[in-house]
């Protein structure tokens, strides 16, 4: 089983080949791709020299699976390509996520609804994905009627350059501006491009991502994403109003019977999740959960996971992972 992964040498990237090496799938040959000033350069991985290649050389040798993490122009332009190819492309981008034939999936919600015939798979957006996972089963067992969503989001969701923005700042060093504001010691609410209704597009992403991932439009969704000064991972306090009525035993048990969730909840010993904690595991973390008495049927959830891998990489290696297994992929 040939896998390449486009964009090793970005954060993602670098993540992707921790996880892969995890997860240890059936890989006969790792093929490594980045842009041109890094080919011929080589990175080890399972205790071997790689040299990173051409995307040019990767479509060449058609690996059954591509993992795409080197941004949206490129999926755009490289993704059909290989998808024609032969090649099943998981693109961590935005660029195909909201496409109607192209499925957005998160392997434990969705992943069964995968075919042969897709080849190209999107990756949601890292806030998305903790999000839906965590409210899997509350959403199967009694159905959510509307969501209003806060993300307190790290830097490393932007990317290496915003990270050593907020590290220079740190060391009160002159920096390149990723960020419109400084980041250290601030947080400010904004997240993506603004649209003409004040809202951004990473607040969006949360609406129309979760509804195709639930394959339910009428979930109501609201958000506010904010950027803080944290690398560990991303945070988000949740307000759920579900259709059917439950006892608050009913979302306890229904958290912790969803796969790759954990709840981490002692308030007495101030035990809950944090960025700082969840930092480089794979499992989405979910804690202070209290009823929300305003409203008939409400609970709040506090969800943290590290964005970089359940968030992205570690998702994307799972849909690989259930492509081999259910023998999707050649």
């Amino acid at each position: 089983m040939k896998l390449a992964v486009v964009g090793c040498t970005g954060l993602v990237g670098s993540v992707i080949l921790k996880v892969l090496n995890d997860f240890s799938l059936p890989i006969s040959e790792l093929i490594l791709v980045a842009s041109s000033k890094s080919v011929g350069k080589s990175i080890r991985f399972n205790n071997k020299e790689i040299i990173i290649e051409s995307i040019e050389d990767a479509l060449a040798k058609k690996p059954p699976i591509a993992i795409f993490s080197a941004g949206g122009e490129l999926s755009r332009k490289w993704a059909s390509t290989f998808a024609e190819n032969g090649t099943t492309v998981i693109d961590n981008s935005s660029a195909w996520r909201m496409e109607p034939n192209i499925p957005l999936i998160v392997p434990e919600i969705n992943g069964s609804t995968l075919n042969k015939s897709d080849k190209i798979i999107a990756n949601p957006n890292c806030s998305t994905i903790q999000m839906v996972l965590a409210l899997k089963e509350i959403h199967q067992r009694f159905k959510i009627k509307r969501l209003v969503i806060s993300t307190y989001q790290s830097v490393t969701g932007t990317g290496v350059a915003a990270v050593e923005q907020m590290m220079n700042e740190r060391k009160g060093i002159e920096t390149e501006m990723v960020y419109p504001h400084k980041i250290d010691q601030n947080c400010f609410p904004h997240g993506g491009e603004f649209l003409e209704d004040g809202y951004t597009t990473e607040e969006v992403k949360l609406e129309n991502e979760t509804k195709k991932i639930f394959n339910d439009n009428s979930i109501k969704v609201t958000a506010t994403v904010v950027r803080i000064p944290v690398i560990g991972g991303h945070s988000e306090a949740v307000n759920v109003e579900t259709i059917k009525p439950f006892e608050m035993a009913d979302i306890q048990l229904a958290l912790k019977e969803t796969k790759g969730v954990i709840v981490k909840e002692n308030n007495a010993e101030f035990d809950y999740p944090m960025p700082i904690n969840v930092h480089e595991k794979n499992e989405v973390f979910v804690g202070r959960i209290r009823r929300d008495k305003t409203v008939e049927n409400g609970i709040n959830l506090w969800i943290v996971a590290d964005n970089l891998r359940k968030g992205a990489a570690t998702n994307a290696v799972q849909i690989a992972e259930y492509l081999i297994d259910n023998k999707l992929v050649y």
